[in-house]
């Protein structure tokens, strides 16, 4: 009898031993195989003409920076998708014969959205022998035609790329010759020695008060900045001779533009360093 059940604890003891060994493998397995998954994400946008905005098919859209060939081509409304790009800085370059290329640099990948791009190609006015065109934006020319002087574009993705910036515009343009600010623990900006309750903040051209948490009334910064760099798209920072439409300020103007938004799918994003929860989702059928 005490035979029996030594052997029924020593086949319940096996049976045990072997379902933990079956379960450490499959999870050693399955660790393996995501860890060596490269992580991958969509490009994808349109390209059109600068002069008449009509759409360019059959332009051709390709990636310069990796070793793989990751090549597109416009369709008949000027649509391209970059399929399975790895994650990471990329320099894509747009090129259609009787047109100049685009080149557009440092494109930032990441999984949790689709890059999503419109592109704008000038015409040739010649045709000669064959000529190599790189494309760079003028930071000095604003988005707004009527500013002449004293101004600098930047994207959104410059305000990750300042040290101390910490995806706050009013931070990164501490940065710029004649910018300062009072103190680390707040992002009021002195242009040029004027007070920061001469700086007007706008966004798509309508005056906001100063956008930032636990500011005191009238200010124009405060501790920690509303705004999330990942929806605004290039924006103009002005530090004098602004137009009228901007009226009486006296320091500088933030004009500020918004990102156009995934149509096709619903996005989430949830950044590390901060405690925030973003969703991208199409609200109409347009």
């Amino acid at each position: 009898m005490n035979g029996e059940k030594s052997k029924t604890a020593r086949n319940k003891f096996k049976k045990k031993w072997t379902r933990t060994i079956l379960l450490q493998a499959i999870i050693t397995t399955f660790s393996y195989l995501s860890f060596s998954q490269t992580l991958t994400q969509t490009i994808r946008g349109t390209v059109a003409d600068a002069d008449s905005k009509s759409p360019i098919e059959q332009a051709g859209v390709k990636i310069l920076n990796l070793d793989t060939h990751i090549y597109a081509v416009s369709d008949a409304d000027g649509k391209f998708r970059l399929l399975k790009v790895p994650v990471g800085r990329h320099r894509i370059k747009f090129s259609f014969i009787g047109y100049e290329e685009v080149v557009l640099q440092n494109i930032i990948v990441t999984t949790g959205k689709e890059v999503v791009l419109h592109v704008e190609m000038h015409e040739k006015l010649f045709i000669g022998n064959e000529v190599e065109i790189v494309a760079v934006k003028d930071k000095t020319k604003a988005n707004n035609d009527l500013v002449t002087n004293s101004a600098r574009n930047f994207q959104s993705e410059e305000t990750e790329r300042y040290a101390g910036s910490r995806g706050d515009p009013a931070k990164m343009v501490a940065n710029y010759a004649g910018v300062a600010t009072g103190n680390d623990a707040r992002n009021d900006i002195i242009v040029r020695g004027n007070s920061p309750l001469g700086v007007l903040w706008r966004l798509e051209n309508t005056d906001i008060p100063g956008p930032n948490h636990f500011s005191t009334q009238g200010a124009t910064g405060g501790p920690v900045s509303i705004l999330n760099n990942s929806l605004l798209a290039g924006s103009d920072f002005l530090t004098g001779a602004f137009p009228a439409e901007f009226g009486n300020k006296m320091a500088a103007v933030f004009d500020l533009k918004l990102r156009n938004g995934n149509n096709e799918k619903t996005e989430f994003t949830t950044p590390a360093e901060r405690s925030m929860f973003k969703i991208k989702k199409k609200i109409s059928s347009a």
